[in-house]
C-alpha cells in the first residue's frame, strides 16, 4: 500500500541515546509532508488530464474513423455515379447511332425513289419529245402537202 502524507505525518520515531534533532526531524518531515501531498495532487491533476487527453483521442478516432467511411462511401457514391454516367452516355451513343441510321436509310430509300422519278420523268419527256417531234412532223407533212394549194386555190375562184 503506498505511503499517504498522513502516514507521514503520524510516524513516530523512537527516542535513543544520541539520536537526532526532534525539531530538525519533524521540520523535515513536515516538509516531506507538503512535497508529497504536491505531488500527490500533481499526479491526480495529470491522471486528470491524462483521462481527458485519452477521452478526446478517442473522440478524434471516432471522427477519424467516421471521416474515413465517409470518405469511402463519397467515392463509392463517385464511382457509382461516374458509373451510371458512362452507362447511360452509350446508350445515348447506341441510341444517336440507331436514330443516325435510320435517318441515313430512309435518305438513301428517298434518294433512290427520287433516282426513279427522274429517270421515269426523264423517259417520259423523252416519250413526250418523241410524240409531239412526230406531231409536228406530220403536220409540217400536211403543211407541204398539195391539199393547201386546193384550198388556196378555193379561195381565189370565190
Amino acid at each position: 500500500m503506498p505511503l499517504t502524507p498522513l502516514d507521514i505525518h503520524n510516524k513516530e520515531f523512537s527516542i535513543s541515546f544520541r539520536g537526532y534533532n526532534i525539531d530538525e526531524v519533524n521540520d523535515f518531515l513536515n516538509q516531506i509532508i507538503r512535497d508529497f501531498d504536491a505531488l500527490i495532487r500533481t499526479n491526480e491533476e495529470l491522471k486528470e488530464r491524462v483521462s481527458e487527453l485519452e477521452d478526446r483521442l478517442k473522440r478524434f478516432e471516432n471522427l477519424e474513423e467516421t471521416l474515413s467511411k465517409s470518405i469511402i462511401v463519397a467515392q463509392e457514391a463517385a464511382e457509382e455515379v461516374k458509373t451510371n454516367a458512362r452507362k447511360e452516355a452509350e446508350l445515348i451513343i447506341r441510341e444517336a447511332e440507331k436514330n443516325a441510321n435510320h435517318i441515313i436509310d430512309e435518305a438513301l430509300s428517298k434518294s433512290r425513289k427520287v433516282q426513279i422519278e427522274i429517270e421515269e420523268l426523264k423517259q417520259r419527256a423523252q416519250v413526250y419529245r418523241n410524240r409531239f417531234r412526230t406531231l409536228l412532223e406530220a403536220q409540217l407533212e400536211m403543211l407541204k402537202s398539195h391539199d393547201w394549194e386546193r384550198l388556196s386555190d378555193l379561195d381565189e375562184e370565190d
